[in-house]
Protein backbone atom coordinates (compact mmCIF):
# COMPACT_ATOMS: atom_id res chain seq x y z
CA UNK A 1 0.00 0.00 0.00
CA UNK A 2 1.38 3.38 -0.98
CA UNK A 3 2.32 5.67 1.89
CA UNK A 4 0.01 8.72 2.17
CA UNK A 5 1.84 12.00 1.54
CA UNK A 6 0.37 14.77 3.75
CA UNK A 7 1.36 17.36 1.13
CA UNK A 8 -0.66 15.73 -1.65
CA UNK A 9 -4.48 15.86 -1.41
CA UNK A 10 -6.39 12.64 -1.90
CA UNK A 11 -8.16 13.61 -5.14
CA UNK A 12 -8.68 12.51 -8.72
CA UNK A 13 -9.57 14.47 -11.85
CA UNK A 14 -12.66 13.97 -13.96
CA UNK A 15 -14.47 15.80 -16.72
CA UNK A 16 -18.00 16.28 -15.38
CA UNK A 17 -20.89 17.89 -17.32
CA UNK A 18 -22.02 21.15 -15.71
CA UNK A 19 -25.57 19.81 -15.40
CA UNK A 20 -24.23 17.16 -13.00
CA UNK A 21 -22.69 19.72 -10.64
CA UNK A 22 -24.46 21.30 -7.67
CA UNK A 23 -23.40 24.69 -6.30
CA UNK A 24 -26.13 25.87 -3.97
CA UNK A 25 -24.41 25.39 -0.62
CA UNK A 26 -25.24 27.96 2.07
CA UNK A 27 -21.62 28.97 2.64
CA UNK A 28 -21.07 30.11 -0.95
CA UNK A 29 -21.33 33.71 -2.08
CA UNK A 30 -24.05 34.89 -4.43
CA UNK A 31 -23.28 34.61 -8.12
CA UNK A 32 -22.19 37.85 -9.79
CA UNK A 33 -23.95 38.08 -13.14
CA UNK A 34 -21.78 41.06 -14.09
CA UNK A 35 -18.60 39.09 -13.44
CA UNK A 36 -19.88 36.12 -15.43
CA UNK A 37 -20.82 38.31 -18.40
CA UNK A 38 -17.49 40.14 -18.38
CA UNK A 39 -15.47 36.92 -18.13
CA UNK A 40 -17.56 35.25 -20.83
CA UNK A 41 -16.98 38.20 -23.17
CA UNK A 42 -13.23 37.79 -22.66
CA UNK A 43 -13.18 34.00 -22.44
CA UNK A 44 -9.81 32.27 -22.57
CA UNK A 45 -9.70 28.50 -21.98
CA UNK A 46 -6.13 28.82 -20.68
CA UNK A 47 -7.47 30.86 -17.73
CA UNK A 48 -9.94 28.17 -16.61
CA UNK A 49 -8.94 26.44 -13.36
CA UNK A 50 -10.19 23.00 -12.33
CA UNK A 51 -13.41 23.12 -10.32
CA UNK A 52 -13.13 21.71 -6.80
CA UNK A 53 -15.84 19.16 -6.14
CA UNK A 54 -16.82 17.24 -3.03
CA UNK A 55 -18.60 14.00 -3.90
CA UNK A 56 -20.96 13.20 -1.03
CA UNK A 57 -23.66 10.56 -1.26
CA UNK A 58 -23.18 10.41 -5.03
CA UNK A 59 -23.76 14.17 -5.51
CA UNK A 60 -21.06 16.44 -6.94
CA UNK A 61 -21.02 19.55 -4.74
CA UNK A 62 -18.94 22.46 -6.06
CA UNK A 63 -17.10 24.23 -3.24
CA UNK A 64 -14.71 26.23 -5.39
CA UNK A 65 -15.48 27.26 -8.97
CA UNK A 66 -19.18 28.09 -9.13
CA UNK A 67 -18.47 31.16 -11.29
CA UNK A 68 -16.21 29.08 -13.52
CA UNK A 69 -18.98 26.63 -14.41
CA UNK A 70 -21.43 29.45 -15.14
CA UNK A 71 -18.90 31.20 -17.38
CA UNK A 72 -18.27 27.99 -19.35
CA UNK A 73 -22.02 27.34 -19.60
CA UNK A 74 -22.57 30.86 -20.90
CA UNK A 75 -19.81 30.63 -23.52
CA UNK A 76 -20.72 27.12 -24.69
CA UNK A 77 -24.46 27.70 -24.57
CA UNK A 78 -25.03 24.34 -22.92
CA UNK A 79 -25.00 22.89 -19.42
CA UNK A 80 -24.03 19.56 -20.98
CA UNK A 81 -20.52 20.98 -21.48
CA UNK A 82 -18.00 19.18 -19.26
CA UNK A 83 -15.40 20.92 -17.09
CA UNK A 84 -12.32 19.49 -15.46
CA UNK A 85 -13.00 18.82 -11.79
CA UNK A 86 -10.69 18.07 -8.88
CA UNK A 87 -12.82 15.55 -6.99
CA UNK A 88 -12.60 14.90 -3.23
CA UNK A 89 -14.35 11.78 -1.96
CA UNK A 90 -13.73 12.12 1.77
CA UNK A 91 -15.03 15.56 2.79
CA UNK A 92 -17.85 16.47 5.12
CA UNK A 93 -20.04 19.54 4.58
CA UNK A 94 -18.32 21.42 7.44
CA UNK A 95 -14.89 20.69 5.95
CA UNK A 96 -16.00 22.05 2.56
CA UNK A 97 -17.21 25.25 4.20
CA UNK A 98 -13.93 25.60 6.10
CA UNK A 99 -11.88 25.15 2.90
CA UNK A 100 -14.06 27.69 1.12
CA UNK A 101 -13.70 30.22 3.93
CA UNK A 102 -9.92 29.98 4.11
CA UNK A 103 -8.90 29.29 0.50
CA UNK A 104 -7.56 32.83 -0.06
CA UNK A 105 -6.06 33.26 3.41
CA UNK A 106 -2.45 32.66 2.40
CA UNK A 107 -2.66 33.52 -1.31
CA UNK A 108 -0.49 36.45 -2.37
CA UNK A 109 -2.26 38.36 -5.13
CA UNK A 110 -0.32 39.84 -8.02
CA UNK A 111 0.45 43.56 -7.87
CA UNK A 112 -0.52 45.82 -10.77
CA UNK A 113 3.18 46.15 -11.64
CA UNK A 114 3.63 42.35 -11.74
CA UNK A 115 0.61 42.01 -14.03
CA UNK A 116 1.89 44.84 -16.24
CA UNK A 117 5.34 43.27 -16.45
CA UNK A 118 3.87 39.88 -17.37
CA UNK A 119 1.87 41.56 -20.16
CA UNK A 120 5.11 43.09 -21.44
CA UNK A 121 6.75 39.66 -21.50
CA UNK A 122 3.68 38.33 -23.35
CA UNK A 123 4.10 41.04 -25.98
CA UNK A 124 0.66 42.58 -25.43
CA UNK A 125 0.21 45.79 -27.42
CA UNK A 126 -1.40 48.04 -24.80
CA UNK A 127 1.34 47.59 -22.22
CA UNK A 128 4.11 47.82 -24.83
CA UNK A 129 2.68 51.13 -26.13
CA UNK A 130 2.42 52.57 -22.59
CA UNK A 131 5.96 51.44 -21.75
CA UNK A 132 7.30 52.98 -24.97
CA UNK A 133 5.51 56.28 -24.29
CA UNK A 134 6.85 56.51 -20.73
CA UNK A 135 10.38 55.71 -21.89
CA UNK A 136 10.17 58.33 -24.65
CA UNK A 137 10.16 60.93 -21.84
CA UNK A 138 13.27 59.45 -20.27
CA UNK A 139 11.31 57.70 -17.53
CA UNK A 140 10.81 54.08 -16.55
CA UNK A 141 7.99 52.07 -14.97
CA UNK A 142 8.91 50.68 -11.56
CA UNK A 143 7.30 48.91 -8.63
CA UNK A 144 8.10 51.63 -6.09
CA UNK A 145 8.55 55.39 -6.03
CA UNK A 146 12.11 56.05 -7.21
CA UNK A 147 13.59 59.01 -9.12
CA UNK A 148 12.84 58.94 -12.83
CA UNK A 149 10.14 56.30 -12.53
CA UNK A 150 6.35 55.98 -12.56
CA UNK A 151 4.89 53.33 -10.29
CA UNK A 152 1.15 54.00 -10.74
CA UNK A 153 0.73 51.43 -13.51
CA UNK A 154 -3.02 51.12 -13.08
CA UNK A 155 -3.52 54.85 -13.64
CA UNK A 156 -1.54 54.77 -16.88
CA UNK A 157 -3.58 51.82 -18.14
CA UNK A 158 -6.90 53.40 -17.11
CA UNK A 159 -6.18 56.67 -18.92
CA UNK A 160 -5.01 54.80 -22.02
CA UNK A 161 -8.08 52.56 -22.06
CA UNK A 162 -10.64 55.31 -21.35
CA UNK A 163 -9.21 58.25 -23.28
CA UNK A 164 -6.53 56.93 -25.63
CA UNK A 165 -2.88 57.47 -26.45
CA UNK A 166 -3.08 61.22 -27.16
CA UNK A 167 -4.56 62.08 -23.75
CA UNK A 168 -1.98 59.99 -21.91
CA UNK A 169 0.80 61.55 -23.99
CA UNK A 170 -0.35 65.11 -23.27
CA UNK A 171 -0.79 64.27 -19.58
CA UNK A 172 2.80 63.06 -19.20
CA UNK A 173 4.16 65.91 -21.33
CA UNK A 174 2.35 68.52 -19.23
CA UNK A 175 3.41 67.04 -15.90
CA UNK A 176 7.04 66.63 -16.90
CA UNK A 177 7.16 70.10 -18.46
CA UNK A 178 5.67 71.66 -15.33
CA UNK A 179 7.56 69.94 -12.51
CA UNK A 180 10.59 68.66 -14.44
CA UNK A 181 10.20 65.04 -13.43
CA UNK A 182 9.75 65.57 -9.69
CA UNK A 183 8.98 62.07 -8.38
CA UNK A 184 5.95 63.25 -6.39
CA UNK A 185 4.47 64.84 -9.51
CA UNK A 186 4.29 61.37 -11.06
CA UNK A 187 1.87 60.02 -8.45
CA UNK A 188 -1.47 58.44 -9.30
CA UNK A 189 -3.39 61.41 -7.89
CA UNK A 190 -1.50 63.92 -10.02
CA UNK A 191 -1.54 61.89 -13.22
CA UNK A 192 -5.28 61.21 -12.94
CA UNK A 193 -6.01 64.84 -12.02
CA UNK A 194 -4.09 66.33 -14.95
CA UNK A 195 -5.71 63.89 -17.37
CA UNK A 196 -9.10 64.93 -16.02
CA UNK A 197 -8.37 68.61 -16.72
CA UNK A 198 -7.24 67.74 -20.23
CA UNK A 199 -10.36 65.67 -20.92
CA UNK A 200 -12.68 68.27 -19.37
CA UNK A 201 -11.26 71.37 -21.07
CA UNK A 202 -9.39 70.19 -24.17
CA UNK A 203 -7.66 73.05 -25.99
CA UNK A 204 -9.19 75.61 -23.59
CA UNK A 205 -6.61 74.41 -21.11
CA UNK A 206 -3.49 76.35 -22.12
CA UNK A 207 -0.40 74.25 -21.51
CA UNK A 208 1.94 77.26 -21.28
CA UNK A 209 -0.26 79.00 -18.70
CA UNK A 210 -0.55 75.75 -16.76
CA UNK A 211 3.24 75.38 -16.64
CA UNK A 212 3.75 79.00 -15.64
CA UNK A 213 1.19 79.02 -12.82
CA UNK A 214 1.61 75.50 -11.48
CA UNK A 215 5.34 75.15 -12.03
CA UNK A 216 6.10 77.64 -9.23
CA UNK A 217 3.99 75.64 -6.75
CA UNK A 218 5.51 72.64 -4.99
CA UNK A 219 3.74 69.30 -5.07
CA UNK A 220 3.58 69.44 -1.27
CA UNK A 221 1.68 72.75 -1.43
CA UNK A 222 -0.70 71.40 -4.08
CA UNK A 223 -1.27 68.32 -1.94
CA UNK A 224 -2.24 70.48 1.04
CA UNK A 225 -4.69 72.47 -1.11
CA UNK A 226 -6.12 69.23 -2.52
CA UNK A 227 -6.90 67.92 0.97
CA UNK A 228 -9.04 71.01 1.61
CA UNK A 229 -11.21 69.99 -1.35
CA UNK A 230 -11.88 66.26 -1.81
CA UNK A 231 -10.05 63.03 -1.21
CA UNK A 232 -7.94 61.44 -3.91
CA UNK A 233 -7.61 62.54 -7.51
CA UNK A 234 -10.65 64.81 -7.60
CA UNK A 235 -9.18 66.90 -4.80
CA UNK A 236 -5.99 67.29 -6.83
CA UNK A 237 -7.95 68.23 -9.94
CA UNK A 238 -9.82 70.94 -8.02
CA UNK A 239 -6.57 72.23 -6.51
CA UNK A 240 -4.92 72.47 -9.94
CA UNK A 241 -7.96 74.25 -11.37
CA UNK A 242 -8.06 76.71 -8.46
CA UNK A 243 -4.44 77.71 -8.98
CA UNK A 244 -4.80 77.82 -12.77
CA UNK A 245 -7.73 80.26 -12.54
CA UNK A 246 -6.00 82.63 -10.12
CA UNK A 247 -4.84 86.04 -11.38
CA UNK A 248 -6.79 86.31 -14.63
CA UNK A 249 -7.90 89.91 -15.16
CA UNK A 250 -10.42 88.77 -17.74
CA UNK A 251 -12.97 86.40 -16.23
CA UNK A 252 -13.57 84.83 -19.63
CA UNK A 253 -10.05 83.36 -19.52
CA UNK A 254 -10.92 81.29 -16.47
CA UNK A 255 -11.91 77.68 -16.97
CA UNK A 256 -15.53 76.92 -16.06
CA UNK A 257 -15.56 75.06 -12.75
CA UNK A 258 -18.71 73.16 -13.70
CA UNK A 259 -16.97 71.36 -16.57
CA UNK A 260 -14.81 69.52 -14.06
CA UNK A 261 -17.89 67.80 -12.63
CA UNK A 262 -20.06 67.60 -15.75
CA UNK A 263 -19.31 63.98 -16.62
CA UNK A 264 -20.39 61.32 -14.15
CA UNK A 265 -18.15 58.79 -15.82
CA UNK A 266 -15.06 60.97 -15.46
CA UNK A 267 -16.00 61.90 -11.91
CA UNK A 268 -16.32 58.28 -10.80
CA UNK A 269 -13.01 57.49 -12.50
CA UNK A 270 -11.27 60.13 -10.39
CA UNK A 271 -13.03 59.38 -7.12
CA UNK A 272 -12.27 55.65 -7.12
CA UNK A 273 -9.99 55.39 -4.10
CA UNK A 274 -9.88 51.59 -3.98
CA UNK A 275 -7.15 51.58 -6.61
CA UNK A 276 -3.76 50.14 -5.64
CA UNK A 277 -2.19 53.31 -7.08
CA UNK A 278 -4.10 55.46 -4.59
CA UNK A 279 -2.77 53.31 -1.75
CA UNK A 280 0.77 53.88 -3.00
CA UNK A 281 0.12 57.63 -2.94
CA UNK A 282 -1.13 57.50 0.64
CA UNK A 283 1.85 55.43 1.76
CA UNK A 284 4.29 57.86 0.15
CA UNK A 285 2.61 60.90 1.71
CA UNK A 286 2.45 59.18 5.10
Amino acid sequence: MDEINPCVPNVHFEQIPICNLVSNQEYQRALSVKHIQRAAANFDPYQINPVKVSRRDGVNYVFNGQHTIEIVATVSGSRETPVWCMVYDDLEYETEADIFANQQKFVKTLSQYEIFNANIEAGNDEQLIIKGLVESYGLTIAQGQVPGAICCVSSLETIFEKYGYQILDRTLKLIIGTWEGDTKSLSANMIRAVSKLIVSYGTDLNDDIFKEKLGCRSIREISRIAKDHKIGSMGYAEALLTIYNQGFKNESNKLDWGCLHSSRKHKSYLEDNTDEDEELDEAAEG
